[in-house]
């Protein structure tokens, strides 16, 4: 699932293909992905329209052009890339915008859970954006202390609530909360301040390390770099991890490391 590194990625992305290019030609060959416009009227309202600075908030992306703004949210599945003038387009390709160089910007998604909105203002991004919370890159420790402190339910869930924090999910939670040395199941109420100072340092880490890589690294070293195998072991103290459900998502830790 794309979370807030592949998202910003994403942007990058879009900024280094689109950015300063006009839309020549908006082709969207699966209606399924556009969320609250047609095809008629996201192709009015783009061709000819000039890509300017994109940005992220969460795992949400925003190309605002000189006309409206175009919101992505890639799901489970989603993804954006920058094609060549020769190469084919995929079958998951569900939306293709060939810009005045002739190169393609593809939205790529199999499951379609998400999609594609078009916000003619900055009040109507917002709207779109709904209720979520502070973006959790750079975010400040007391603003994250404020948000997560006395929640209820277990602390991974928290984490990933994106009313709470915007862009955590399954494979950062476990990266951070593992790093912290806290269960995913604890509640996060129950968590001291020392504990939750421990969990927004290892997010900064986390998410600096990541960003760079536009995914959360399988690096041997990490978490995420074990969850895969077949009898997976704690990169730290060498003890068997533990796969669990917290709020029905697979959640990978160590018992011995993890309070």
């Amino acid at each position: 699932m794309p979370e807030l590194p592949d998202v910003e990625g994403f942007r990058e992305v879009l900024r280094s293909c689109g950015t300063g290019r006009r839309i020549s030609r908006v082709d969207v060959r699966d209606p399924g992905v556009l969320r609250g416009v047609t095809v008629r009227r996201l192709r009015k309202e783009l061709e000819g329209r000039r890509l300017e600075e994109p940005w992220r908030h969460g795992k949400w992306l925003v190309a605002p052009t000189d006309g409206p703004r175009v919101v992505w949210h890639f799901g489970m599945t989603g993804l954006l890339l920058c094609a060549a003038p020769g190469d084919p387009v995929a079958d998951h390709d569900r939306l293709v915008l060939t810009l005045d160089d002739d190169r393609r910007l593809h939205y790529r998604d199999q499951r379609k859970l998400q999609g594609v909105h078009l916000a003619g203002s900055d009040e109507a991004v917002e709207h779109v954006l709904g209720d979520l919370g502070p973006d959790a890159l750079g975010l400040p420790r007391d603003t994250f202390l404020e948000r997560v402190a006395g929640r209820r339910g277990a602390v991974k869930n928290v984490l990933m609530d994106q009313s709470v924090l915007a862009g955590l999910g399954n494979l950062l939670t476990d990266e951070i909360l593992w790093r912290a040395r806290v269960a995913p199941g604890r509640p996060a109420r129950d968590l001291d301040e020392a504990e939750l100072r421990r969990i927004h340092a290892a997010m900064g880490r986390v998410l600096r390390s990541a960003v760079p890589t536009a995914r959360v690294p399988p690096r041997r070293t990490w978490l995420t770099g074990r969850r895969d195998d077949r009898d997976p072991v704690c990169p730290r103290c060498r003890g068997p991890l533990r796969a669990d459900r917290t709020g029905g998502r697979r959640s990978m830790w160590c018992p011995t490391c993890q309070t």
